[in-house]
C-alpha cells in the first residue's frame, strides 16, 4: 500500500531540462524506437500484489505472442521517468500516477499516442472521466489500468445498524441532515484528523477537492485546478462553508474543531469502534484509510465497516467523485509492446490481482464478485456509478501550491490561526506566474 502523502507534480526543473535535449532513445530501454524485442520492459510504483496479479494475468494473453515481460518495481516513477527521458533509458511502458506527469511526458514527445492502440470496446467500459484524465490536446496518452477513490464516508458498520441511519445519502442537504440526527441522537458524527508530519493538511485539501466538484462539476473543477477559477472564489467558497458547517459546528467533531490538526489522519478514524460505542461515527477518506483501522477490525472488515460514496450536491444530479491510479504509458512504439499496452486496456487484466490486492478496475462492466470483500465492491460501485471520476486536484496544481500553500494555509484556517479570505489569498498569490 502506498501511503498518500501526496507529493509535487511539478517536475518543471526536469521538464524543462529534457526538453532542451535530444531524445535519443526514448523509444524503450533496449535504445530504439520500433525495436521488435520479444521482451517488454514496464516500470511501475504499484503495491506488489497489484503487480503481481496484473502480471500473471498480461502474461497469458501474451505469452502466445512469443512476448516475455520484465516488470520492474520502483520508487517515485514520476522523477524517475523524467530522468531517465532526458538520458535516453526507458522502458517500454511505464505506470504514471499524475496526469500532469504524462503531460510533460507527452510535451517531450516521449511517449506514444493510444488512441489505436486500444480497442473501441475496452475504450467505450472505461469509467467516465478516466480515459480523459489521461487524454493531452485531443490524443490518449494515458490508460487508467488500476484506479483508486477518495471521497467515501466509512462509519462503524454494527452500531450504525443498531441506530437505524441510513446506508447511503443522496444529497448533501442529506448529509447534512444525517449529521444532526446523529448529534441529536447524543452521538459525536464526525471523525477528523489532518495530521501527517511534514504533509500535514492534505486530507483538508481531499475535502476541498470533492466539495468542489459536486458543486462545481467537471468544467469548473479542472478549470480551479489548472487556477483559470482562484482559490478564493465563489465555488470554493462554498466548498468552505461546507467544510465548517460540517466540522467546525459544536459537538460535530470528535475533539472539537480545535483538535483536527493535531489529530493524525491514519488514527483519527479509530474511535469509531472502540469497544464502549462509538466515539464518532463518521469518517471521509480514500479507499487506502482501512489499512490504518485496528487490526481486529481490519481482520473482520466487512461486519465491521460500512461505506458509502460521499454524495452529489443535489439528488440525483451530477455525481463527480475524486480519484486516482496508474496509468500506463507506452514509450516504445513496436509491435510487441503495443500488444502487451493493448491487453492492460483489457476488463479481465484485473482477474487475477482482485482477488488478493487493493486494485480496483476502472472498467464498468468488471466482474466486482472478484474482490476479495464487499467493502472494496462498495467502492467499486461507488466508481462504476460516478458521472465523472476526477483526479486529486492538488496532485495536479504547481507543488509549491498543491503540496505547499494549499497545505499549510487550510491548516492556519482550521485551527484558527487564520481567517478563509487570508487563506485562500495566501493561496492564489503563491501561484506561481509561469
Amino acid at each position: 500500500m502506498r501511503i498518500p502523502v501526496k507529493k509535487s507534480t511539478s517536475l518543471l526543473g526536469v521538464v524543462a531540462l529534457a526538453a532542451g535535449l535530444t531524445l535519443t532513445a526514448c523509444g524503450g530501454s533496449d535504445g530504439g524506437s520500433g525495436s521488435d524485442s520479444s521482451t517488454v520492459t514496464i516500470w511501475s510504483s504499484v503495491d506488489q500484489p497489484v503487480q503481481d496479479g496484473l502480471l500473471k494475468a498480461l502474461e497469458s494473453k501474451v505469452s502466445g505472442d512469443g512476448i516475455k515481460i520484465e516488470w520492474k518495481k520502483v520508487e517515485n516513477i514520476n522523477q524517475l521517468i523524467m530522468t531517465k527521458i532526458q538520458a535516453g533509458d526507458t522502458p517500454d511502458i511505464a505506470f504514471i500516477p499524475q496526469p500532469g506527469v504524462v503531460k510533460d511526458m507527452a510535451s517531450l514527445d516521449a511517449i506514444q499516442p493510444l488512441d489505436d492502440v486500444v480497442s473501441q470496446a475496452d475504450k467505450d467500459s472505461m469509467v467516465p472521466g478516466t480515459l480523459e484524465a489521461g487524454t493531452v490536446d485531443g490524443k490518449l496518452y494515458g490508460l487508467l489500468v488500476s484506479a483508486n477513490v477518495k471521497g467515501l464516508i466509512f462509519y462503524p458498520k454494527k452500531a450504525w445498524e443498531a441506530a437505524g441511519y441510513p446506508t447511503s445519502v443522496e444529497s448533501i442537504d442529506d448529509l447534512n441532515a444525517l449529521t444532526e440526527q446523529i448529534k441529536s441522537d447524543g452521538n459525536t458524527p464526525w471523525c477528523m484528523g489532518i495530521e501527517s508530519d511534514t504533509a500535514t493538511g492534505w486530507p483538508a485539501t481531499d475535502w476541498f477537492e470533492t466539495l468542489v466538484a459536486k458543486y462545481g462539476g467537471v468544467d469548473e473543477y479542472n478549470s480551479w485546478v489548472s487556477h483559470d477559477t482562484p482559490f478564493d472564489s465563489d465555488v470554493v467558497r462554498q466548498a468552505a462553508d461546507e467544510f465548517s458547517t460540517l466540522l467546525f459546528t459544536e459537538g460535530n467533531v470528535l475533539g472539537g474543531q480545535e483538535a483536527i490538526a493535531s489529530t493524525n489522519f491514519g488514527t483519527a478514524g479509530n474511535p469509531m469502534f472502540d469497544k464502549k460505542g462509538p466515539g464518532c461515527w463518521m469518517y471521509n477518506q480514500g479507499s487506502f484509510i482501512t489499512g490504518f483501522f485496528p487490526k481486529d477490525i481490519v481482520a473482520n472488515l466487512d461486519d465491521e465497516v460500512g461505506v458509502f460514496g460521499f454524495p452529489p450536491a443535489t439528488a440525483g444530479g451530477d455525481n463527480p467523485i475524486i480519484g486516482g491510479g496508474d496509468m500506463a504509458t507506452l514509450l516504445n512504439d513496436s509491435d510487441n509492446a503495443k500488444k502487451v499496452l493493448a491487453a492492460l486496456a483489457a476488463t479481465d487484466i484485473g482477474n487475477d490481482a482482485a482477488p488478493s490486492s487493493s486494485f480496483i478496475s476502472p472498467h464498468k462492466d468488471f466482474d466486482a464478485s472478484l474482490y476479495p470483500n464487499d467493502l472494496t465492491r462498495s467502492y467499486a460501485e461507488v466508481i462504476s456509478g460516478t458521472t465523472a471520476f476526477l483526479f486529486d486536484g492538488s496532485d495536479q496544481m504547481p507543488g509549491e501550491v498543491g503540496a505547499g500553500t494549499f497545505w499549510k494555509d487550510m491548516t492556519a484556517w482550521i485551527s484558527g490561526q487564520e481567517d478563509l479570505d487570508t487563506a485562500l489569498s495566501n493561496i492564489d498569490a503563491s501561484w506561481p506566474s509561469s
